[in-house]
């Protein structure tokens, strides 16, 4: 089954990028494929934790798929995991996770793992789901660039691995 791993180090802090990545809502305006996203349910724990349950469609030409997740956006801990609900895929996990650094900006993880129900819906969009997600953690880092600004970090520079 397909998965994804990226880890890149920003010049933006932990927080920021965990709140970057918590606004799910602002997802069709600059994650790749993703047309719309739809919050359903929003439950707040008190303790930092908050769980939502969203609905997201994704487009590529002419195929359009939606599927339904969980997300659990763990402030305390700065991780964001997505629990797979229902739609196109037998199986979907993803997971954030951001760990400050003492000279300021943050590293980001982000892991994807994925299987479609369809064979042939997997030979179909397999390769544009990879291609998408090989993209993401970029896409997010411009993201942040544009809503924070282009500040540097002391002796850092931008790296990312594949």
């Amino acid at each position: 089954m397909p998965s994804f791993t990226n880890k890149r180090r920003v010049r933006h802090s932990a927080t920021d990028m965990f709140d970057l990545v918590a606004d799910v809502e602002r997802y069709p305006e600059f994650v790749p494929l993703c047309e719309s996203l739809h919050v359903r349910r929003r439950v707040a724990s008190g303790e930092g934790v908050d769980i939502l349950v969203a609905d997201m469609s994704v487009a590529y030409k002419m195929f359009r798929e939606s599927f339904t997740s969980r997300v659990t956006l763990d402030r305390p801990r700065l991780s964001i995991v997505v629990e797979y609900l229902d739609g196109p895929f037998s199986r979907l996990e993803n997971r954030w996770t951001f760990r400050p650094l003492d000279a300021g900006g943050c590293d980001v993880e982000f892991f994807i793992s994925y299987e479609f129900r369809s064979r042939t819906l997997g030979l179909l969009m397999g390769a544009m789901f990879d291609a998408a997600f090989r993209r993401f953690a970029q896409a997010f880092e411009e993201r942040a660039d544009e809503v924070y600004g282009r500040r540097a970090v002391a002796g850092e520079s931008a790296v990312g691995s594949d």
